[in-house]
């Protein structure tokens, strides 16, 4: 009964035998609770492993105090269908609930790089797992479809690994304030806004440039096209010119 006492690291995921470890169940029972709707996953692994969240643990921890109080499955899906397990729980439950996690396989997939690509993006610093097991796996909300999409757009700008983590840490900041603004002073949400105010004027003037650039292109491109056009139909001529004066 120790495990009701441990703390729950809430950005940790668990794979399904460590969840069973940790809060010492077995797969049978598991599979019972979800079956009736007590727990589910967060996600899933690329190899279709099942993966729980910190805030799963807690739930399951709870309702094996329901248990151990005397009360039968039914007795607990209808407590906490009626009343809900306590506050902090239900909170984040519901919020995790609210996510869509995807792993480094389907984010990598989605935003068209490698795997390897955004764990070398982790390993800089620019981005970091929603969760992670002790396993291994990590998983990434939604929100990083987005943000890898611009950090791959920022790659094709020629913006440094160093430049674009300058970026990501503002926008991943932007989106903390937006969810938290109460946790931060005035001061410190103007100093972001500042911030990140002077890097999109920055981002504008340099998107600029490439519009600027790209139309050059673009021009130079549709009349070289039309000249390459020509110049194949001209050699083409002079080829069945060539070849009609071989046969006379």
């Amino acid at each position: 009964m120790a495990i009701y006492g441990e703390d729950i690291v809430k950005n940790s995921i668990y794979e399904k035998d460590e969840l069973l470890k940790k809060v010492a169940i077995n797969n049978t029972d598991l599979n019972n609770w979800e079956r009736l709707k007590l727990v589910s996953p967060v996600g899933y692994s690329d190899e279709k492993v099942p993966l729980y969240s910190g805030d799963m643990v807690e739930k399951i921890i709870h309702i094996k105090k329901l248990l151990d109080f005397g009360y039968e499955l039914n007795d607990i899906q209808k407590i906490i269908k009626k009343i809900g397990l306590p506050a902090k729980v239900n909170e984040n439950i519901k919020q995790n609930d609210k996510q869509n996690y995807v792993t480094v396989g389907k984010l990598a997939e989605q935003i068209g790089v490698s795997p390897r690509t955004i764990k070398h993006w982790e390993d800089k610093g620019i981005i970091e797992p929603d969760m992670r097991s002790e396993g291994g796996f990590r998983l990434y909300s939604r929100n990083f479809v987005f943000l890898c999409e611009l950090i791959r757009d920022l790659q094709l700008f020629g913006y440094s690994l160093e430049e674009i983590k300058v970026v990501s840490d503002l926008f991943r900041d932007y989106l903390t304030i937006c969810e938290h603004l109460d946790d931060y002073s005035c001061e410190e949400v103007s100093q972001k806004i500042d911030l990140m105010s002077t890097e999109i004027k920055a981002l504008f003037e340099k998107i600029n440039l490439l519009k600027e650039g790209i139309q050059r292109w673009d021009d130079l491109l549709k009349k070289k096209k039309k000249e390459i056009a020509t110049l194949q139909s001209r050699n083409k001529k002079r080829l069945k010119s060539e070849e009609k004066s071989d046969n006379e």
